[in-house]
Parts: structure tokens; C-alpha cells; sequence
């Protein structure tokens, strides 16, 4: 039987967990739900009805879906839309505001014990993916320092940061890697590295006609929290240089710790993880399709409250058997 998905928005996420699904034969996407007109809403996936997202508050709704993944933004979506619909069902979202995933918890917890549902959150490659193998990392080589490398690929919010500014029309903010902070790591050598040495960003900007190009770059490079501890370089461009070189939406990183081992300390390792997305959309869309799969499981099972990734069985992921998997994978 396939549990049946409904998602919350139809952005650039909602549509890599709609691709995401159509890879995964135990999941179907029974509905999507929207804050603008539904009829305005194409999705790809024929006879799939479109609603308001007001529709999820009607008691009919909750028979349609096992599962809701909620793909708004972090800074004002999904701290409201989490805990809400946490209380009505089984949910699984993206939240990556670092700083405040204790309190995001706390919320998404209360909520989804109070109405006997279970709810994923800060699901995708990081936090998500890279924070399991941190976890993984810290377990086995406990004497040792992490390092989390992002890129090179577009940040969506601190493209959309510079986008606010006033007289740019379109911007693409790519975080880089210093390539030798990086050898240094992967050396063993255990640097201590300040964020402008770990990380450079580039500001690729279509201005307004006759904009102050100057102001521009100089309130980009100065903005708190986004750019004023890194060293960044702005570029202005055509629009048509933008929709011919920055389209896409690729991103990666790397999830670097060294460790030591032995009664002296004598041996050093170093453990890795990495991954090149050509799609950041598609790739963290494919993440919560899986996790959407593990919490139909867990709320099969009698789990209630919040829940990360730390708490998730592996098996749990999987379309296959536990057979299956020892069979193939193990």
C-alpha cells in the first residue's frame, strides 16, 4: 500500500519532492496545498488535485494523507506552519535556522503529542545529511576537530538577501570554499580557521537602469549576518548573462573531521563526506521523500512528538525489507 504524501507550497522544494515521489513506487502524492489561487497552481503530476492550504483544517483532509511535507522558508514559514499542522498530522520539514532548532523543536513536539502525530524536522543535507555524519564522526573519533565546508553553489537565501536590496532586479550569491583551508583539513593538520578563511562568496547582480552600482555593492558587502565577515566580490551583469550562466541551482559541501587514535595519540585519521548537487531543490526534495516514508513508519508504530534525524532508524528510510537489506547492502 503506498503512503500517500501531501505537500504544503509549490516552490522550487515542492517540486523536488513532487519529482522525488515519482521515483519512489511505496509513495503517492495524493494532494498539494497553496497559499495562492489553486487554479493559478500547474503541478506535473496528473489528476493530482491542487487546494488551499486552508483545506487542511477540514476533517475530510485527514484521511487523504499519512504524510505532510512542508516546504516554505525558515524564517517566517515554517515556525508557524510546523507546530500548526504538527497537531493534525504527521509532518516532515527543512527548518535550517540553526540557532533556533532547540526552540523549533520544543513547538513542533508539544504540538504533535498533543494530537498523536509525529513530526520530523530539519530534514535535508544540512542540516539533515551532514549532521548525521557529524554525529557519525564525533562518535567513532572522539578526540578530534569537525569542519563543514559549504559549495561551491548558490545560497537561495542570501540570494534572495541581495535581491531586497533596492535597484537589483536579480541577484545569485555562490558560497565557495578557501581551496587551501580545505587541503589544510584533509591534511590532518586541525586548523583553526575564522570564517573568512574558510569560505569567500560571489555576488553575481542585474541592476536597474541607471542604479547607484556603488551603493549596491557596498550595502551587499556590508550586510550583517549574510556578507560582512567574508570576503565577497559583487559582479553586475545583464540579464540575459543571468539566465544564461545562472539558472541553475547547484550546491554541495563537504563534512570534514581529524581525529586521533592509540594510547599516545600517534595515529591520525581523517573521515569525510561530501556531495555535488546539480539540483539543491531536487536533492534535499529526495530527503524528505525518504523521511516521509520513515515517519508513516514510526506513527504506524505508536510514535508521537518531534523528531531529527539522530532519532531515526537507517531501515526506516528504506523502500526495501530488513531481508533485503542485509542481502544487499550490509
Amino acid at each position: 500500500m503506498s503512503i500517500k504524501i501531501g505537500i504544503l507550497g509549490y516552490g522550487n522544494l515542492a517540486r523536488g519532492v513532487e519529482s522525488a515521489i515519482t521515483q519512489n513506487d511505496d509513495l503517492e502524492l495524493a494532494a498539494v496545498f497553496t497559499r495562492r489561487d489553486p487554479a493559478a497552481v500547474r503541478i506535473r503530476t496528473e489528476g493530482v488535485p491542487v487546494f488551499s492550504q486552508d483545506k487542511l483544517e477540514e476533517d475530510g483532509m485527514k484521511d487523504l494523507i499519512d504524510v505532510l511535507i512542508i516546504c516554505g522558508g525558515s524564517a517566517t514559514d515554517l515556525p508557524v506552519q510546523t507546530p500548526k499542522y504538527a497537531e493534525l498530522y504527521n509532518v516532515v520539514d527543512s527548518f535550517d535556522t540553526h540557532a533556533n532548532i532547540p526552540a523549533h523543536f520544543a513547538n513542533v513536539d508539544a504540538a504533535a503529542k498533543k494530537g498523536g502525530h509525529v513530526g520530523i524536522i530539519s530534514c535535508g543535507w544540512d542540516p539533515g545529511m551532514f549532521s548525521l555524519n557529524r554525529l557519525y564522526m564525533n562518535c567513532i573519533l572522539p578526540e578530534g576537530k569537525d569542519y563543514t565546508f559549504w559549495g561551491k553553489g548558490v545560497s537561495q537565501g542570501h540570494s534572495d538577501a541581495v535581491r531586497r536590496i533596492d535597484g537589483v532586479l536579480d541577484a545569485r550569491q555562490y558560497t565557495i570554499p578557501v581551496e587551501e583551508a580545505v587541503k589544510s583539513v584533509r591534511r590532518g593538520e586541525n586548523p583553526e580557521l575564522t570564517t573568512i578563511e574558510k569560505h569567500t562568496r560571489e555576488c553575481f547582480v542585474v541592476a536597474a537602469e541607471g542604479a547607484d552600482l556603488a551603493r549596491i555593492e557596498h550595502d551587499i558587502k556590508t550586510m550583517p549576518n549574510y556578507f560582512d565577515e567574508y570576503d565577497t566580490t559583487v559582479y553586475f551583469i545583464s540579464a540575459e548573462e543571468m539566465q544564461r550562466h545562472h539558472a541553475g541551482l547547484p550546491h554541495g559541501g563537504n563534512v570534514i573531521r581529524c581525529g586521533v587514535t592509540g594510547m599516545d595519540k600517534e595515529h591520525t585519521h581523517v573521515i569525510e563526506y561530501s556531495l555535488k548537487l546539480d539540483s539543491n531543490p531536487e536533492f534535499t526534495g529526495s530527503v524528505l521523500a525518504a523521511y516521509a516514508r520513515a515517519i508513516a513508519r514510526m506513527s504506524a508504530e505508536g510514535r508521537t512528538g518531534a523528531v531529527t534525524v539522530f532519532d531515526v532508524a537507517p531501515a526506516y528510510l528504506s523502500a526495501q525489507d530488513p531481508a533485503g537489506l542485509r542481502a544487499h547492502l550490509l
